[in-house]
């Protein structure tokens, strides 16, 4: 099913939107499958979050642009890599434009057939669900055949940088609401 807007939006500046939005951290997730001919391919989304609990879903958001996109919809199946503070190199590789993107990049093969990095924060093998055009993107919901959970920092995006989560102090306690 497809949305369609048919009012007149405002006409909102895409670089004020692009400022207002970097300041919000998000999650960097490599999305991994693996071609019929037994080629890995990836991209890099900061959009990959929980959707459902019951069913247990997931959801992530790519570009119409994507070239890599394409080739996992017609698999049908997804690995998230949710990447560590450690996994930089990673995701500047598979935000490369081309087919070359897992050169150098070791990966296991998970149950469903979909390449997880090694050393991840954490792994969501998906089935493609459904699939949701939003303007310039797809909206792609999947649905969670498995969950690993790794170790390490989230690797973290805000502002056109990276960077990791900091935990600030809990101040204790005065009893007042």
């Amino acid at each position: 099913m497809s949305v369609v807007v048919t009012r007149n939006p405002p006409s909102i500046d895409p670089a004020v939107q692009r400022q207002v939005f970097g300041a919000l951290p998000t999650g960097v997730t490599a999305i991994t499958g693996l071609t019929s001919d037994g080629a890995p391919r990836g991209f890099v989304v900061g959009t990959f979050q929980s959707l459902s609990l019951d069913p247990p879903l997931v959801t992530f958001c790519v570009d119409k642009s994507s070239s890599t996109w394409p080739t996992l919809r017609c698999l049908g199946r997804f690995t998230a890599n949710i990447l560590s503070t450690e996994q930089l190199p990673v995701c500047r590789a598979l935000s490369r434009k081309g087919e070359e993107k897992f050169r150098g990049i070791e990966y296991e093969e998970s149950p469903l057939g979909t390449p997880r990095i090694p050393g991840a924060v954490a792994w969501v093998d998906c089935e493609v669900l459904s699939e949701v055009v939003a303007g310039d993107h797809y909206v792609i919901v999947g649905s969670i055949e498995e969950l690993v959970a790794g170790q390490g920092e989230a690797l973290l995006f805000r502002g056109g940088k990276f960077g990791e989560f900091t935990l600030w102090p809990t101040p204790a306690s005065d009893g007042k609401a």
